[in-house]
């Protein structure tokens, strides 16, 4: 194989079959967006490249950082030196050191062309209002795991799978592999559509030390983390670390904060020489108070920082009562926008655990494995003017979503390697126990004791005296992957393989108040969505020194998502039971073809890649949402898109330690048909997709002198189009970030003492991050826009011991 060079702290690795591989700048801070909303507008760490090859290496064995998993192939690559192979993108532990620390790592996925995330906090951690698009496919049409334990379905208040934000701090996550094309058949997932993004933390230290950092934050934001790691415990190399986090981001809107605590542990016990097994655990409380959900309308009459009225109950209740007005326009009460709530926020309380075994059961055949388990209690809440307190006759209420799921699983999978040939085959199996429900908790007569916060506890004033709905679903997953990784020559890799996925739901609506839902039965009953045959064929071509092609292309499929009355894309979703059973005999489960195809050029002064992408979506499920977001009335229509999209990059490193990236990319995604509702035929054939920008370009220029670094981003998001006809939209915006850092090195017991500063959105920018987070509309305005952060400044000190 021809020695390259690449970026180091971003690479591109081979997974299951050869997608796009970009490559990235170093030394960038948060991959951010800019928008101003006009008023009256209706459309509203990488270091500088190696001077050495990269090597390859051979077959996994125990290691630091273990192996790449999810292909025929395993590839060791360090958190400092990148390897170029063909398939997928690694984002490793030096780019994530960039970040101010806490960040979500979805924040540093951002870094690549086609990639698009966004939040309503600079941290990322809002999960109301954050989200990410790969390549026009939204993050519930992603697979993504933690340390080989599947996220599934990434989304807010999501009852088959969770964010990654709440399984893992942020700071001990090692390294974030991302296919930007199908994905792999191995990716335990059963929501991939458009790529794969595998997450796995770092390994406890060979040395007994650890870690703590301090930061603070505008808003009285502050964030702490401490970390212990055992190092070898006897002579069998038995060790293990052990971390926690306490974040608490003010809101830059309004009162409350966002606050997380976190607790990590992991153990890594060799087996002999060639094998080991690896205990992950995660505990994460999740405790929120949320930005206010707007739309055009809103945006244009009331300005840019309308927030919750909290903490001040007394002019949410007498505005509850009738006994004063707030400002609103005629356009605001037209769209049914409900402009002022007194509070609106979630609390989760999560569990993750896992068991990892990589056996070497000969020379030739492996033997990996994992056990996990997952726990997830979420409270969705907003105060409600609309429901006055029956236990205690105020005038307002708190209406709380409760969600729970718990699910149980394995993976379990051979590599067999014979001569040319790397083949893989497995099976994974979970269990999802699902339940949700809509209940009002009573709020106080003022004077008469303090009211509930959006966090709970709710019963203070007694149990739930109304309920809207409750459901409750059993969910099995299954699939069977089989691969062939074959070299033919040195510089030649073609794989080829299938996947087999069966998922069968039963259950739903247990629970129905018809003078809530208007409707005499809500859904209930069984859906299976099968396929016994998903192709995934790629191959990369080293034709050259420093030249790649590679190509990939699969058909996948996504089961059916589940959840409850007007919440989210789902069979269960909708109205009512009829408009179910209709969907029972009519759904079929969406399915795309995905092709991607790529060239890259690496030596030391250039890095460049050039990616093209197609993909046709068939029994897409789009929400199409009306009312308003107390009372939604939600429609669930099949559709189809065809997407069409480049992406490109370059870094170019003239002097050490400078480096200057540029990327671009375009994606022309299109509904391939018109969508009939109730209300008649929207014409949308040939319309956008909404939420996602057709143009990004992203730019970064970085400087590393001695121990100071610097650097400085800025990114340009093109307009989305909000609603389903494309009527209306949100125009592009920039938005640039700085920052440095400067390790004194050892200082005393401390080592790597280092202070970071860095600035979020550096000149201000108005912009719109979350989109759709309550359903688009099919036309017009709705309230379902979540702003982005101001310009905010972030300080961190930290030593290792």
């Amino acid at each position: 194989m021809p020695a390259m060079f690449v970026p180091d702290g971003v690479q591109a690795a081979t997974n299951s079959a050869a997608t796009s591989s970009n490559t990235l700048p170093h030394h960038g801070v948060h991959p951010t967006r800019s928008l101003h909303v006009a008023p009256g507008s209706r459309h509203a760490g990488t270091r500088a490249p190696s001077r050495s090859p990269a090597r390859t290496a051979p077959v996994a064995r125990h290691r630091e950082h273990g192996p790449v998993q999810g292909g025929s192939e395993a590839l060791e690559v360090s958190s400092h030196r990148s390897v170029s192979r063909g398939a997928d993108n690694v984002v490793s532990k030096a780019v994530m050191e960039q970040f101010t620390p806490g960040t979500s790592v979805l924040k540093a996925v951002d870094r690549l062309p086609g990639v698009s995330f966004s939040s309503t906090d600079p941290m990322g951690l809002d999960i109301w209002g954050a989200s990410i698009y790969v390549r026009g496919f939204f993050m519930d049409q992603l697979g993504a795991t933690l340390d080989g334990i599947p996220l599934n379905d990434m989304t807010y208040q999501s009852t088959n799978g969770y964010n990654v934000v709440q399984a893992a701090i942020s700071d001990d996550i090692e390294r974030t592999i991302v296919s930007e094309g199908p994905g792999g058949v191995a990716v335990p997932s059963t929501s991939t559509l458009g790529g794969t993004m595998q997450f796995e933390t770092g390994d406890p230290k060979d040395k007994l030390g650890g870690k703590v950092s301090q930061g603070f934050g505008s808003y009285s934001s502050y964030r702490t983390y401490a970390r212990l790691d055992s190092g070898k415990l006897n002579n069998t190399g038995t060790k293990f670390m052990t971390a926690y986090s306490r974040s608490d981001e003010g809101l830059w809107a309004g009162g409350g904060s966002q606050f997380q605590q976190q607790v990590d542990a992991k153990l890594v016990q060799p087996i002999g020489n060639e094998s080991v097994m690896k205990a992950f655990f995660n505990w994460s409380d999740l405790q929120e108070w949320g930005y206010w959900d707007t739309s055009l309308a809103m945006l244009d009459g009331l300005g840019w920082r309308t927030p919750h009225l909290y903490p001040n109950y007394g002019l949410a209740y007498n505005y509850a009562a009738g006994n004063i007005s707030l400002p609103t326009t005629d356009a605001i009460d037209a769209n049914g926008d409900s402009p002022y709530l007194y509070d609106g926020g979630q609390h989760e309380v999560d569990y993750t655990g896992g068991l990892n075994f990589d056996l070497a059961l000969t020379d030739n055949l492996r033997w990996r494995s994992t056990l996990y388990g997952t726990s997830q209690t979420g409270y969705y809440t907003y105060s409600d003017a609309s429901v006055p307190s029956e236990g205690t006759g105020a005038p307002l209420s708190e209406e709380v979503w409760q969600n729970r799921q718990e699910r149980y699983g394995f993976t379990t999978s051979f590599l067999y390697k014979i001569a040319n040939h790397n083949i893989d085959t497995g099976v994974w199996y979970e269990n999802n126990n699902q339940d949700a429900g809509l209940f009002w908790y009573n709020e106080p007569l003022l004077g008469q004791g303090a009211p509930l916060k959006t966090v709970g506890p709710y019963n203070v004033y007694g149990a739930a005296f109304r309920q809207g709905y409750g459901f409750s679903w059993r969910t099995n997953n299954f699939t069977y992957h089989l691969q062939d990784t074959w070299r033919p020559i040195t510089n030649l890799r073609i794989t080829a393989g299938f996947k087999s996925m069966l998922a069968t739901t039963s259950g739903g609506a247990n629970y129905n108040n018809p003078d809530y839902t208007g409707v005499d039965a809500l859904p209930n009953g069984g859906m299976t969505a099968a396929s016994a045959f998903l192709p995934h064929v790629g191959a990369s071509y080293r034709f050259l020194q420093h030249h790649e092609f590679y190509f990939d292309l699969a058909e996948n499929m996504r089961t059916y998502q589940v959840t409850a009355n007007g919440v989210g894309q789902s069979p269960w979703s909708v109205q009512d039971q009829d408009t179910f059973r209709k969907l029972q005999k009519n759904l079929s489960p969406e399915k795309d073809w995905v092709y991607a195809v790529g060239y890259r050029y690496t030596d030391k002064l250039i890095q460049a890649s050039l990616a093209g992408y197609h993909a046709d979506a068939r029994n897409r499920l789009q929400t199409a949402t009306e009312g308003t977001i107390l009372a939604p009335v939600n429609t669930v229509v099949p559709t189809t898109v065809h997407t069409n999209g480049v992406d490109a990059a370059v870094t170019l490193t003239p002097i050490k330690g400078l480096a200057i990236y540029n990327s671009v990319s375009y994606n022309h995604s299109t509904y391939g048909g018109n969508i009939t509702t109730s209300d008649g035929i929207y014409y949308t054939k040939g319309k956008k997709i909404v939420n996602f920008p057709q143009f990004m370009y992203k730019a970064n220029l970085s400087y590393r002198w001695k121990g100071l670094e610097t650097h400085f981003d800025v990114h340009y998001y093109s307009k989305r189009y909000f609603s389903y006809v494309n009527d209306t939209s949100v125009p592009g915006y920039w938005l640039a970030s700085t920052g440095a850092r400067y390790n004194f090195g050892k200082v005393g017991f401390a080592k790597n003492l280092s202070v970071d500063f860095n600035v979020y959105n550096l000149f201000n920018s108005k912009y719109i991050s979350m989109m759709g987070q309550n359903g688009n509309p099919m036309s017009g305005d709705y309230q379902s826009l979540e702003r982005g952060a101001v310009r905010e400044f972030f300080g961190t000190v930290s030593a290792e011991f």
